[in-house]
């Protein structure tokens, strides 16, 4: 392959040797892919068919690329130089991640992550390809441009409330785009309303803006046209302005950073020039935030023509002063600083002072936005997150303990790694504290974690080997030759210096733009021929060899997956609209029979297949449920969902044992998970108890030591969580609940220790059932029924809250007491009844009528109405002057109306005959919105 000629030597380049037809397509292809992308391969997150499909077509459409790439370049490709050697390494990362997948912890985010490594390694192989020669780089320089400046508007429409406007232009081939709207443009968390454009995630669309506001400021810096000049001046306001809205601190702690490191490869004049045009789109920006800001929020809230125009007003109008000036300033300035400094420029290191003092300007500028009322000049939701960055904000704190947890994954998978998706798998085993997250927020440790030091080493060789090549040369070669270069080492770098804080390459468009940024670096390094004669048929013909069935192998896998993908998403979608097992089964059939073990596919199909047992006790769909969980358990076995829909299957069969035993031996897969910590300690205690009625005292002790030994990590745990720092953020609750203080009580109380239960009561019991805590006669009958009829009172209490959003979730958790406390109500009345009448000194072998009522009202208000109906039924007796009786038989024929079932006429007749008002009463309860 011949060197690519720049510079001044560019035009004779383009008279000799001239850019074929394929070529062209093949470019055309790529800037095509390149528009497309950013709409549909967000981020991967793991389990979620939703971004399957983009994914794989992706992949896909990279390695047909890659194919014509062979198909060109395979009787010109010569192992002549380092940078062809870079191409070869770049088919190793793929590699690594295929290495990986033999001890991987999740063969589905295995695969994934090997697809998206692939689609990397084509993308920089053709791109590495096309940016060789001029004018294709030139083209897809100004695509990629485009594409940037296009992002960054449409995240301004959605701010602006121009949402319908925003939607309409990607609609048409975004599936993000749902009635009409693109889905998370503008984020909402804590912080109130952030800036996220196409990301989702307003960390990541931080970084991209940091990338291109350095680009914009070297594109505007680099043109000799008054157009151009005008246009990136132009964007330079809507960047930074955009990068305030994200209210990222990563973005503006790392924005200097990775300024000051670019300014080292830059001479004095374009340093000053840099620093002038930043300084004055910084300033402009700044005092159009505010207004930007309160319109934003308000739009939307509610839109209104008057407040969008103000908007676009201050933006445009701000965007248009800086492009102004930056032409002024590119038209006059300029030649006079290359007159003035022209002699500077020659002297070695002079490059550095410029730099220096900019770290100081910074530190100068970060104490007036940090330290100072200058903060005011920014909006208060901006300036509130200026004042928190230090070393004891949350976020801080929360990333520390993630870097250390990553680092306990590194030891336990130190050569090949734990495979893609390794942390999102591991994390809750590994964890210091109950956060939630799947993501590292370090895309270095991250990727470490998945391919160990083995695939690390090869991917930072990568990377390092481009960029000291690129500098080796940089004193080299002449200013265009070194632009065109830089352009793509200023999106690379700047994206993977961010990438220390967060998960910005999970989204495999910021990836992308990551590889072709090394791509064109590479495309300019410095690039001696290789020392060994590497450029013989054998090894020339072989990589094609490898490569191109390594290719046509993964598209062929790729195809399938696309099939599955599109049959998975079908049942998903038809959820929404369709009650019938047949036609929600058929598509998941389908997407597991190309796909084995897809996990989100046989959750689906396994969690049907119980439901329709549990409707029609029809073993075969028991099953079958089982026949799906097996394999996709194999490939998952971190996967929660999935154990959890394995341990309804054993209690579905009558097999507790192994229902607990899926709980017990799981447990240190997700030791901070409270729900799980509680259903293990629940089924402990109900197995125990049986054991117990059985007289089985080996087992009794057997699941009262592993239930307490649950409680007792649990106790440790909330101690632990007081270790914390005060501005650290625990994550998700743990404390000891009402269920656990209930059951871990009740076996303490069984295993006579009378003194542990009643303090494990005060640990998890609120101040609502404060006097049964106090109560003497605890685990009686009486004391239980109290228990289920306070749980109710306060669930139907939450019920009743119409404008709390959570006051379903809220009445279920109420719900819970009640729950536990009638399954113990159970289990000791099947204990009772196996003791001998002198045993039994009286007590009795029936449950309360008040009990069967307040569980069953609970039953019914949770939308068991078939359980309801049953343990209503069992709470009716023939006396319906009892305004209990009547109460039960009233719950009971509202459960069997609202279910559908056949009335029960004779109760109906007895109820209505005590009290004609008790019919309308019944409609009224079975009328309730569960």
């Amino acid at each position: 392959m011949s060197k690519p000629v720049y510079g001044k030597n560019a035009v004779q380049s383009r008279n000799v040797e001239k850019i074929s037809g394929p070529v062209w397509m093949l470019a055309s292809a790529f800037v095509l892919f390149l528009g497309w992308a950013p709409f549909q391969v967000g981020l991967f997150n793991g389990l979620n068919m939703d971004y399957e499909k983009p994914l794989y077509i992706s992949a896909l459409l990279s390695g047909l690329m890659l194919l014509v790439w062979i198909g060109l370049d395979i009787t010109k490709f010569k192992l002549t130089e380092q940078r062809d050697l870079v191409t070869v390494m770049a088919a190793l990362l793929p590699v690594t991640y295929i290495l990986s997948m033999f001890v991987a912890v999740s063969h589905y985010m295995a695969m994934n992550m090997m697809f998206i490594q692939s689609m990397y390694a084509a993308i920089f192989i053709v791109a590495l390809y096309l940016l060789k020669q001029r004018q294709i780089n030139v083209v897809v320089q100004n695509a990629i441009l485009a594409i940037a400046y296009f992002i960054v508007a449409f995240g301004l429409l959605n701010w602006l409330g121009s949402w319908k406007s925003a939607g309409a232009l990607v609609g048409w081939f975004s599936d993000t785009v749902r009635e009409g709207k693109y889905s998370g443009a503008v984020m909402t968390d804590s912080n109130g309303l952030r800036l996220t454009s196409i990301f989702q995630y307003a960390n990541t669309y931080a970084a991209f803006l940091m990338a291109f506001l350095f680009v914009a400021l070297f594109a505007l810096v680099r043109s000799r046209k008054w157009y151009g000049r005008l246009t990136h001046g132009f964007m330079l306001v809507p960047i930074i302005v955009s990068l305030l809205l994200t209210l990222s601190r990563g973005g503006l702690v790392m924005l200097p950073v990775a300024f000051i490191l670019l300014l080292l490869f830059l001479q004095p004049v374009q340093q000053i020039l840099w620093i002038v045009h930043l300084g004055i789109a910084g300033a402009v920006s700044i005092l159009i935030t505010t207004p930007v800001t309160n319109l934003g929020i308000e739009l939307n809230t509610a839109y209104t023509s008057s407040a969008a125009s103000k908007g676009w007003g201050y933006l445009l109008g701000g965007s248009l002063i800086v492009a102004v000036l930056g032409w002024v300033i590119q038209r006059f300035a300029e030649p006079w600083l290359h007159k003035k400094l022209g002699g500077l420029e020659a002297r070695k290191r002079s490059g550095l002072w410029i730099p220096l003092g900019s770290v100081v300007l910074v530190g100068v500028i970060a104490f007036l936005f940090i330290g100072t009322s200058v903060r005011n000049l920014l909006p208060p939701n901006i300036g509130i997150r200026l004042e928190n960055i230090n070393f004891k904000q949350h976020s801080v704190l929360e990333r520390i303990t993630f870097y250390k947890d990553a680092l306990k994954v590194v030891k336990d998978h130190p050569i090949l790694g734990a495979g893609g998706g390794g942390w999102a798998s591991l994390y809750e085993h590994y964890q210091n504290n109950p956060y939630s997250s799947r993501q590292v927020h370090n895309f270095f440790l991250q990727y470490l974690i998945e391919v160990g030091i083995l695939g690390f080493i090869v991917f930072m060789s990568f990377i390092f080997y481009i960029i000291y090549k690129y500098i080796r040369g940089y004193a080299k070669r002449d200013k265009d030759d070194f632009s065109n270069g830089f352009f793509y080492l200023i999106i690379a770098l700047s994206i993977l210096i961010h990438s220390l804080l967060d998960f910005n390459m999970s989204y495999a468009f910021m990836g992308i733009l990551v590889f072709i940024g090394l791509a064109g670096t590479a495309a300019v390094m410095d690039s001696k021929p290789l020392r060994r004669n590497w450029n013989t048929a054998g090894l020339r013909l072989g990589y094609f060899a490898v490569l191109g069935i390594g290719t046509a192998f993964l598209l062929f896998i790729l195809i399938g997956y696309i099939g599955s993908s599109n049959a998975a998403v079908k049942a998903k979608n038809l959820t929404a609209v369709s009650q019938s097992y047949e036609e929600l089964k058929a598509p998941l059939v389908k997407a597991l029979d190309k796909r084995p073990g897809h996990p989100e596919a046989s959750l689906y199909l396994s969690s049907m297949d119980q439901q329709v047992f549990s409707q029609t006790q029809n073993g075969q769909y028991l099953e079958e449920s089982l026949h799906v969980l097996t394999p996709a358990l194999k490939n998952e076995p971190y996967n929660k969902q999935l154990l959890v829909q394995l341990a309804a299957y054993y209690a579905f069969k009558g097999q507790g044992d192994l229902d607990f035993g899926v709980y017990r031996d799981n447990a240190g897969k997700f030791v901070w998970d409270i729900e799980w910590a509680d259903a293990l300690i629940s089924r402990a205690m109900l197995m125990g108890a049986e054991a117990h009625t059985q007289k089985d005292s080996a087992r009794e002790q057997e699941y009262f030591k592993t239930g307490l030994e649950a409680y007792r990590h649990v106790l440790a745990g909330v101690e632990h969580l007081k270790t914390l720092p005060p501005e650290q953020m625990q994550g998700r609750p743990f404390s000891v609940t009402p269920t656990i203080a209930l059951n871990a009580g009740k076996m303490q109380f069984m295993s006579g220790e009378s003194d542990s239960a009643k303090a494990a009561l005060k640990l998890g019991f609120n101040e609502n059932y404060a006097d049964l805590i106090n109560s003497e006669n605890l685990w009686e009958m009486d004391w239980y029924s109290a228990i289920i009829s306070r749980s109710y009172d306060l669930g139907q209490a939450a019920y009743a809250q119409k404008d709390d959003i959570n006051r379903k979730a809220n009445m279920q958790e109420s719900f819970k007491m009640g729950f536990e406390a009638y399954s113990q109500v159970l289990a000791d009345m099947e204990y009772l009844k196996t003791l001998s009448p002198g045993e039994l000194q009286g007590r009795s072998l029936t449950v309360p009528p008040a009990i069967r009522l307040n569980a069953g009202k609970i039953q019914f208000m949770s939308g068991q109405l078939q359980t309801a109906a049953a343990t209503l039924q069992l709470g009716l007796n023939e006396d319906y002057t009892d305004p209990t009786n009547r109460e039960t038989a009233r719950w009971y024929l509202a459960a069997l109306k609202k279910n559908n079932s056949a009335q029960d006429q004779s109760v109906y007749d007895r109820l209505v005959a005590a009290d004609p008002a008790e019919a309308a009463k019944i409609d009224e309860i079975a009328a309730l919105q569960l």
